[in-house]
């Protein structure tokens, strides 16, 4: 299953409340605090929906 470590670069501040609940969804709750989630289909529509506030790399194990 892939990985992905992701990290917020931009500030939420000012951003909808769905972009908001989206972060939190992931787990994100601090910029350039690194998460590692499962790529499931919904975690990746959750990231593509949020991308521009985002750094995500994929892990390789």
């Amino acid at each position: 299953m892939k990985k992905y470590k992701i990290v917020q670069v931009r500030s939420r501040i000012g951003r909808p409340a769905t972009q908001k609940n989206t972060l939190d969804a992931l787990g994100v709750r601090r910029m350039n605090r690194p998460v590692i989630v499962n790529g499931t289909p919904q975690v990746e529509g959750m990231i593509h929906k949020v991308k521009h506030l985002l750094s995500v790399e994929e892990i390789k194990e």
